[in-house]
């Protein structure tokens, strides 16, 4: 087992993003562009990657690498190995199995022969029963390859007693609970499949006139210059056949759509477009709606980068606070550089950031954030800031107090390491060192996504968990381990 190191080495405080997942039909060299969807995707998960291809002649063929897309899939001899005109990729963050000593068994797509044919299936997501079926299966006979709960899918549609492969896919998936967005393919089908409640977000393109593909973000359509059609349906599965076009069904019961309201926070690439909005639009709003909530009087408003940048120049806008670059990332500290000596390691964000500071010196700084999860950055942050000279720190949280965690395909620290798990929004100034200290509330998020009344307590259109303690699908695994649900009088 090969002990990889972590995607943000300098930085645990941020939620690390999920996966991302891509697949294509009726195209020539249909790897190549899943390996181009895959680039667009990397955000999602940097620590491995994987495509499966199938050709009439050559059958299914697969590559599963650790790293990077462009440090594998770049490759002329690597893509001579997965040629066809269907095939489905997967960039892991690992959320379930084993975190930071991924194993090559564990990286997706998974691969399953049946008796009608070959299937592969990529997920994102978590399936919050995954332990209950996995033991339930190990009992019946079956024999597990990998840690991860996506492997529990091929096994369910092994025991179906379907005759095709995608209604054996339904058989298996309405056995799971959670959070799922998939891609499968057979020999001639691209299958994409939405849980019922559509936290995870999956999205259909168009190449041509019978080229098809389906993505996690619509940036991963701009790329290979596919037309954007419209999003996978909650509790939709669509189908296409190479050269007979799609078919759309609903097998799951239909239910209240939630989808993941951090997708607009924070996961999603601000170039992209979510349920109808564009991800930068909305960020940019919730900059907008932070400034009427936590006005504070300062000379510059300045994003720790790059994920608060939008909200920093929509509080900037509303405030009329001057927007200032006062804080600087190094575009070029990648993933590789990992083994300093430790006391290159103590220096830790200022590998990554560096304060700007000429602009900074004898200034009231508002700095605006996506998120604070943990609470270590934003001290490393503000003691930048301060030794630079700056005469008042002010953070601006562009997200509510992450309090509960995430069972469905985020990896988010257990409960007691969330500082705002354990401390109030006072506590968290005090303990951060900082002037003050404000989080966009939860109705102002929702305003800034679309809803102008705020979130309706007994309808919210979102999953909201990591903020509320809201679950829409209780986390079964976790509840058997003893984890405690909100109640209703909390």
């Amino acid at each position: 087992m090969r002990q990889l190191p972590p995607a943000h080495p300098f930085d645990d405080d941020k939620l690390r993003e999920e996966c991302g997942v891509f697949g294509a039909i009726g195209v020539a060299d249909a790897a190549s562009f899943v390996a181009l969807g895959l680039h667009a995707l990397q955000h999602r998960g940097q620590e491995a990657g994987g495509i499966v291809s199938y050709d009439p002649d050559q059958g299914f063929n697969n590559a599963r690498r650790f790293g990077y897309v462009r440090d594998n899939f770049t490759s002329q001899k690597l893509m001579e190995t997965l040629p066809g005109s269907v095939a489905i990729g997967h960039v892991r963050y690992s959320t379930s199995g084993s975190k930071g000593n991924t194993a090559i068994r564990d990286v997706q797509p998974f691969f399953g022969e049946f008796a009608m044919g070959g299937a592969a299936v990529a997920h994102n997501g978590n399936f919050t029963n995954a332990l209950e079926i996995r033991r339930d299966l190990i009992e019946r006979g079956s024999i597990f390859q990998s840690s991860s709960d996506t492997e529990c899918v091929i096994h369910l549609m092994a025991r179906s007693y379907q005759k095709n492969i995608p209604e054996r896919m339904k058989d298996a998936l309405r056995r799971v609970e959670g959070a799922f967005s998939i891609v499968a393919m057979t020999r001639t089908k691209l299958i994409g499949v939405r849980d019922s409640l559509g936290v995870r977000p999956l999205v259909l393109g168009q190449i041509g006139d019978e080229g098809y593909v389906l993505a996690s973000e619509t940036c991963a359509l701009d790329i290979i210059g596919a037309d954007f059609v419209r999003e996978i349906e909650p509790g939709e599965m669509v189908v296409i056949t190479q050269g007979k076009g799609l078919e759309s069904s609903r097998p799951f019961e239909e239910t209240k759509a939630r989808p993941c309201i951090f997708e607009h926070v924070y996961f999603s690439r601000p170039d992209s477009i979510l349920g109808g909005r564009s991800v930068y639009e909305t960020r940019r709003q919730i900059g907008v709606e932070l400034a009427k909530e936590a006005a504070v009087d300062a000379d510059l408003v300045c994003p720790v980068p790059d994920s608060g940048t939008p909200a920093a120049i929509g509080y900037s806008q509303q405030s009329g606070i001057p927007y200032a670059m006062g804080i600087i990332r190094n575009q070029y500290m990648g993933r590789t550089f990992i083994e300093p000596t430790e006391q290159i390691r103590n220096m830790g964000v200022r590998l990554k950031l560096n304060v700007n500071r000429a602009l900074i010196r004898g200034k009231r700084v508002i700095l605006v954030d996506d998120s604070v999860v943990r609470g270590t950055t934003s001290r490393k942050i503000k003691d930048m800031i301060l030794d630079a000279g700056a005469a008042e720190v002010h953070f601006r949280i562009a997200s509510p107090p992450t309090a509960w965690p995430c069972f469905y395909g985020v990896d988010t620290p257990e409960q007691s390491k969330l500082l705002a798990a354990t401390m109030s929004e006072d506590e968290m100034r005090e303990h951060l060192g900082v002037d003050s200290l404000r989080f966009i509330s939860l109705d102002g998020l929702y305003r800034a996504v679309g809803n102008s009344k705020g979130r309706d307590p007994k309808s919210p259109s979102y999953c909201d968990a990591c903020f509320s303690g809201e679950y829409p699908v209780a986390p079964s695994d976790m509840v058997n381990k003893g984890f405690t649900l909100k109640t209703a009088a909390e």
